[in-house]
C-alpha cells in the first residue's frame, strides 16, 4: 500500500480560490500537491515533475487549453497514458460527462467539492 504523503497530485485549474482549496483539502489528507493554473501551464507542470504525480485532477473551463485538451494530451505521452484523471468542473451535462470519458477522463466530480469526496475519488482510481 502507498503512503499517501507518497501520492502527489497534479491539480489544473485557473482559479486562484480552487487552487487554494484542493491544495487545503489534500495537503490536509497527506497528499503531496502540485499545481497548474491553466491545461498549457498543467502540462509543462506534467512533464517537469519528479517525482511524477499519481493523479490528475483537472478543471474542464479555462483559457489557452481546456480540460478536454488536457486529457487528450496526456493520453498522447506514453508516459502518462495510463494516469487517472478526474475531472473537477461545475459542468454537470451528460453529454459533457461522456466527452471527457471519451476523451480518456477515469472520473468526473461537480463542483462545489467536499473535501471527503474528493479524497475518496483519488482513493478509487489509484487503488
Amino acid at each position: 500500500m502507498v503512503e499517501k504523503k507518497d501520492l502527489r497530485v497534479l491539480t489544473i485549474d485557473d482559479s486562484r480560490t480552487m487552487q487554494g482549496m484542493l491544495r487545503k483539502a489534500l495537503e490536509g489528507a497527506g497528499y503531496d500537491v502540485i499545481q497548474g493554473g491553466d491545461g498549457v501551464e498543467g502540462l509543462d507542470v506534467l512533464k517537469e515533475a519528479e517525482p511524477p504525480p499519481k493523479v490528475i485532477i483537472t478543471d474542464i473551463n479555462m483559457p489557452r487549453m481546456d480540460g478536454f485538451e488536457v486529457i487528450e494530451a496526456v493520453r498522447k505521452l506514453d508516459r502518462f497514458k495510463h494516469l487517472p484523471i478526474i475531472v473537477l468542473t461545475t459542468e454537470s451535462d451528460p453529454e459533457k460527462k461522456a466527452k471527457a470519458r471519451a476523451a480518456g477522463a477515469t472520473g468526473w466530480i461537480v463542483k462545489p467539492f467536499s473535501p471527503d469526496s474528493l479524497v475518496a475519488a483519488i482513493r478509487r482510481v489509484t487503488a
